[in-house]
């Protein structure tokens, strides 16, 4: 009997230490030098706060070389036991890793990461997931991958939680079309700082067209379904920009081929809870500030028995856009009020930094997923997070709207 029970106890202790051992982390992209880092602002408040800590261990750094991965331990004041690499391939066949997420530019994406992805690791790769649709084909063999995450957060956004909701409630009865209206107002209009001077460049695969439409366009799919086809227009309305110093100063002007203004209107089809059928949604966003004294962001979802509203100060409700108010409003056609929909961060989150908030329910949900065993298939809506083989169905979309303007040249 006390064999028994001593047995028991050992299995329970072993399932406890399985279940609360950490998932251990190397960050790609975490630079002392960087000009921009989201690894530093997206990415590690969640990973070091009392929460993030409990589940994640950042146990390796790898930047461009080893000394440089050595200068950023030092510079974030990691522990001295964090591994430096500068070689994708001897950070892949290290045992002791069990996540790599990658920060760096996106045309670095798959050589930082493909040998980790091919050797069986868990993988969170940021948005965009490489320069163009053929090469994250090649990056994911187009299969459904359980064990990554990509970084298109806005799909667990509170906004885009909150909405849903609402749309499920039928307190605007099925979905007849929708319009957004967005801006990126990070940048300037008609310049960009020394440190994105690359989104010039259409090649990198870094711009305001993929990475602020691309976010936009994929939390509106979260919340509204898929295209089942549609239109685009691009137009390069600034076609030489000025690239701005830390000090404020002209370094110089270059040109560039990456369209500020696109404009998209086409049919979604028919949504899983089945309120949204035969639907027209149409977008246009354009890169630089909005009229003065106007929202950057207006999103309108028009229903047969009302309509909402959401208003922002610009285009990131995946990241930078709450630290201004956002609002969501509800017309009721039945009695023509207009009432606030109220929705809020969990406490957990409020204790992190606007831009890592998000991020941080990607990690929530991932860790959820895996102290469950890793289960294969679909989960419940509220246990989801978006994979690489979702960035691969957004990355398609893109492409078709770089193809058609191409056509249109």
């Amino acid at each position: 009997m006390c064999c028994v029970v001593l047995s028991l106890f050992i299995d329970i202790c072993h399932c406890v230490c399985v279940k609360m051992s950490p998932i251990r982390v190397a960050l790609v992209g975490l630079s002392q030098s960087a000009k921009t880092s989201w690894a530093a602002q997206g990415h590690l408040p969640y990973l070091l706060s009392p929460r993030g800590s409990s589940q994640y261990e950042i146990v390796a750094l790898h930047n461009s070389s080893v000394p440089a991965a050595e200068a950023a331990r030092q510079s974030f004041a990691l522990p001295p036991n964090v591994k430096a690499y500068g070689d994708p391939n001897d950070l892949a066949s290290d045992p002791d890793v069990d996540l790599v997420v990658c920060c760096t530019r996106v045309d670095t994406h798959a050589s930082s990461t493909g040998p980790s992805l091919r050797a069986g690791k868990a993988v969170f790769v940021e948005w965009p997931l490489v320069e163009d649709y053929d090469k994250a084909v090649a990056l994911t063999g187009k299969k459904r991958l359980d064990n990554t995450i990509i970084g298109l957060q806005g799909r667990v956004s509170p906004i885009v939680l909150k909405l849903k909701e609402v749309l499920k409630s039928g307190r605007i009865g099925r979905v007849l079309s929708s319009d957004v209206r967005a801006y990126g107002n990070l940048g300037m209009r008609g310049k960009f700082s020394e440190g994105l001077s690359y989104f010039a460049d259409q090649e990198v695969g870094g711009n305001h067209i993929t990475i602020a439409y691309g976010h936009t366009v994929d939390y509106v799919h979260e919340v509204l379904g898929e295209f089942s086809s549609f239109q685009s227009r691009m137009q390069i309305q600034r076609p030489v920009v000025k690239i701005i110093g830390k000090d404020g100063s002209e370094i110089e002007e270059r040109s560039t081929n990456v369209p500020d203004l696109l404009t998209v209107h086409g049919k979604l089809a028919k949504g899983k809870a089945d309120i949204v059928d035969d639907a027209t949604l149409s977008l246009t966003f354009r890169s630089g500030q909005q009229f003065k004294g106007t929202p950057g962001f207006v999103w309108t979802i028009n229903g047969e028995l009302g309509e909402i509203m959401v208003t922002a100060n610009g285009a990131y409700v995946h990241s930078d856009s709450y630290k201004d108010p956002i609002e969501i409003k509800l017309h009721d056609h039945v009695t023509d009020e207009v009432v606030d929909v109220n929705w809020d961060w969990e406490d957990w989150q409020k204790e992190l930094p606007y831009g890592s908030r998000i991020v941080a329910e990607l990690y929530e949900r991932f860790a959820g997923w895996w102290r469950n065993g890793k289960p294969t298939g679909d989960l419940p809506e509220d246990q989801e997070w978006p994979r690489l083989h979702d960035a691969v169905v957004r990355m398609e979309e893109l492409d078709e709207v770089f193809r058609q303007y191409d056509a249109q040249k």
